[in-house]
C-alpha cells in the first residue's frame, strides 16, 4: 500500500502543495482535517479510546471521529470516509464551522484547519481495529470533565467550540 498523500494548505486554507503524511506531520506543514461529533438520540456524545499504536496521542480519548484529508478530497467526502473506516457507519452529516488548531510543540506536529460536522447514530459500530480500541456514549459535560491529559487536545477544543 502506498503512503497517504496529504494536501498542504496555507494559513488561509488555500491549497499550496501535497506531500506524504509522514513528512507533513514531521515538518509541521498545515493540512486539512475533519471532525465529526457523533451523538445518540439522547444527546450523549460518542467517545473513542484511541489504540496505543496511534502516532499522536496514543491511548487517549477522542471526542470526535475524523482525520486528515487526503489529496484532492473534500471535507465532506473525507468525513464520510472517516466515519465508514473508523466506526462502520454512514449517517446523514450536518456541517457546522471550520476551526484552526495549532500545536507545533509536540514531537508530532499538528497545525490544521478542520471542518466540524455532527451526526446522530445509535450504533452498532464496527470499530477500525488499528485506530479505535473502544467507544462509549457519555454526556457532553462528562466528556469535557475527563482529565485533560487523557483527551486529544484538538477534539476537546472542537467540542468546546461546538457546545459553547
Amino acid at each position: 500500500m502506498s503512503e497517504e498523500i496529504v494536501t498542504i494548505i496555507d494559513l488561509a486554507d488555500s491549497v499550496v502543495d501535497a506531500r506524504p503524511r509522514r513528512e507533513v506531520k514531521k515538518r509541521g506543514f498545515t493540512y486539512r482535517v475533519t471532525y465529526i461529533l457523533v451523538f445518540n438520540s439522547s444527546g450523549q456524545i460518542l467517545v473513542q479510546k484511541r489504540t496505543d499504536t496511534k502516532d499522536w496521542c496514543p491511548g487517549r480519548f477522542d471526542l470526535a471521529a475524523g482525520g486528515i484529508i487526503q489529496f484532492d478530497e473534500s471535507y465532506e467526502l473525507s468525513a464520510r470516509r472517516e466515519l465508514k473506516e473508523e466506526l462502520g457507519i454512514e449517517p446523514r452529516l450536518t456541517s457546522h464551522f471550520n476551526l484552526f488548531y495549532d500545536d507545533l510543540v509536540a514531537p508530532i506536529k499538528n497545525r490544521n484547519w478542520g471542518r466540524v460536522f455532527s451526526c446522530v447514530h445509535q450504533g452498532p459500530f464496527k470499530l477500525q481495529a488499528d485506530e479505535v480500541a473502544s467507544v462509549e456514549f457519555m454526556s457532553v459535560s462528562d466528556a469535557l470533565s475527563l482529565n485533560i491529559e487523557t483527551v486529544t487536545p484538538d477534539t476537546r477544543q472542537v467540542l468546546i467550540a461546538y457546545h459553547f
